[in-house]
């Protein structure tokens, strides 16, 4: 179950090698590849924030969508000095609901990869297709590929610092892969322990863009790892861009 209850409290903690300026700086060049100047963004799956805030302080108006409590109240307190502030909407990605059109959306981190039923991920795709802008607006998500699943499976990995210490093991079965996070947490000389498991679906490239179609995208695009070069093959992540067009 992907609740992020326990880990939202540590999640910044771990994924501080994330680079979300560089993220960012990547959009910005993508947008003016694609031609676009958008003033609205919705970053769903939002997580904690990190990216929304970058992009608010960019001057972009930001929505930032996620379907976990625990990591909103992250999220808003990580964009508290953002003039304007983000809109933060507690939704899942198959039940995104907003009050009009957004120019560009950006679903980040292999967020795509956690929605584990294929046809719970088609409606997300509809409904963030029926929130773009006619005519112009753009979907830009990434993924862990199926090459990245199959080197990490049975691999365990751990992040520490001084009073935190996280494992986890990843193990694919059946298309899917699962993570059991052990985590630690030190109050003067005594640990406590908490527990999570998340699971993320394996996706191919060909099963997204038969996706993206059927949701009514066009101009769909394949790219490297936050580059502008084609998919070689062996990468970890990869890029999607789609529009919507009359």
């Amino acid at each position: 179950m992907n609740s992020y209850q326990t880990l939202s409290a540590y999640y910044d903690r771990f994924t501080d090698d994330v680079g979300y300026a560089r993220w960012a700086d990547f959009f910005e060049r993508l947008f003016a590849r694609e031609g676009m100047q958008p003033k609205l963004v919705l970053d769903l799956a939002c997580g904690t924030g990190s990216l929304t805030g970058i992009l608010a302080q960019r001057g972009y108006e930001m929505i930032g969508v996620d379907a976990s409590p625990d990591m909103l109240m992250q999220a808003m307190q990580n964009t508290m000095n953002c003039d304007p502030r983000p809109l933060f909407l507690n939704q899942r990605m198959e039940a995104l609901d907003l009050y009009g059109t957004v120019d560009v959306c950006l679903c980040c981190l292999d967020s795509v990869n956690y929605v584990t039923e294929p046809e719970t991920l088609q409606q997300a795709f509809d409904r963030v297709h029926l929130f773009l802008e006619p005519g112009s607006g753009l979907f830009v998500f990434d993924i862990n590929t199926p090459e990245k699943f199959a080197r990490m499976d049975g691999n365990c990995y751990v992040r520490e610092d001084e009073d935190v210490f996280c494992a986890w093991q990843a193990a694919v079965e059946d298309g899917l892969c699962a993570y059991q996070f052990d985590i630690f947490e030190r109050s003067g000389e005594n640990w406590t322990r908490a527990q999570e498991t998340h699971e993320e679906r394996i996706y191919t490239a060909e099963m997204l863009t038969a996706m993206l179609e059927r949701a009514g995208f066009s101009e769909i695009k394949i790219y490297g790892d936050q580059e502008f070069a084609p998919v070689r093959g062996g990468e970890d992540r990869i890029y999607f861009t789609a529009r919507k067009r009359d």
